[in-house]
């Protein structure tokens, strides 16, 4: 599958696809968006390390941020947060930079808020950031890594096959919903409370004013 530039769709929405399309919908597709607690937080942390002009030296590895990055065969565009170029003796699966002589091999790294969670939502924004670097510059980037502020940790998480598939499926049901402009039914989950488009979403009130939910009530209200 390739993507022209019209249809590119925003990096950062995999992972709200994957853990609730409507949610993804809502911000994508009505485009509708409100602020919590969770999310005020997560702004504040990008906001100190989305520094474009800020290059961290440590040892030999120079880190970049805020690098701009794109893949047409998933057909997303983004930033990754940082990436750090690792020094390499060959030019295999390596960049060059013109600031810096030699031989890099890049390893993307994602911050995040809280903790890990018990899906893969995470690796799949980071998978998909790895998938963007190498279709750009033509290499293989095996692992990159997870940082969460709250437990103050970085995580190694291998790019294998499985986890890519697994991205280009999400980024492909992502342009299937857009393309058909339908969001999706409402479905009350254990995360629900934590969203920041609960109000906007509804939930609670979608399920409530479904045809099951109605037969269902009128018929428990007969038979009282």
């Amino acid at each position: 599958m390739y993507y022209d530039d019209d249809d590119m769709l925003m990096l950062s929405g995999i992972q709200h696809y994957m853990y609730c399309p409507r949610q993804w919908a809502l911000i994508h597709i009505e485009q509708q968006w409100d602020d919590n607690k969770l999310t005020a937080e997560g702004e504040l942390l990008h906001r100190n390390v989305d520094n474009p002009a800020y290059r961290q030296k440590n040892g030999d590895t120079i880190t970049l941020r805020t690098v701009h990055i794109a893949s047409h065969s998933l057909g997303l565009y983004g930033i990754c947060d940082a990436i750090e170029l690792i020094p390499s003796d060959t030019e295999e699966d390596a960049i060059t930079h013109p600031r810096y002589a030699g031989y890099w091999r890049p390893y993307p790294i994602e911050y995040k808020r809280g903790h890990r969670k018990p899906d893969e939502r995470d690796e799949v924004q980071l998978a998909a950031q790895v998938i963007c670097l190498e279709e750009m510059y033509d290499i293989n980037i095996p692992e990159a890594a997870l940082f969460y502020h709250e437990t103050r940790h970085r995580e190694t998480v291998t790019i294998d096959e499985r986890l890519r598939q697994l991205t280009y499926e999400l980024s492909e049901a992502m342009h299937k919903t857009f393309t058909n402009g339908i969001t999706p039914k409402a479905i009350e989950q254990r995360g629900c409370r934590n969203c920041s488009l609960i109000d906007v979403c509804a939930p609670e009130w979608t399920k409530k004013t479904s045809v099951s939910y109605y037969l269902k009530t009128s018929l428990d209200e007969e038979t009282a």
